[in-house]
């Protein structure tokens, strides 16, 4: 994993997808049983239960959420005073 994709997964798990944590997602309620798990760039997965059926299922972290936390990694560019 690189240094990037362990700070990414750092603020997904800031954001609530951390193992343990509980998260309605895709209009069902799941129990995450991993932390993320990148699997490519804008790629990222959360082993999950689901908490109707308690089936276990590798969900994937919706990319608006994965663009926002790449946002908050990035530098913001300085203000020059014009």
């Amino acid at each position: 994993m690189s240094a990037s994709h362990a700070v990414l997964c750092a603020k997904l798990k800031q954001l609530g997808f951390a193992q343990q944590n509980k998260m309605r997602l895709y209009g069902e309620e799941f129990e995450f049983l991993s932390d993320p798990i990148v699997i490519a760039d804008g790629a990222v997965f959360v082993d999950a239960r689901e908490k109707r059926s308690s089936q276990t299922r590798r969900i994937r972290i919706p990319l608006p959420i994965v663009n926002m936390a790449n946002a908050k990694m990035m530098p913001r560019p300085e203000k020059t005073a014009a």
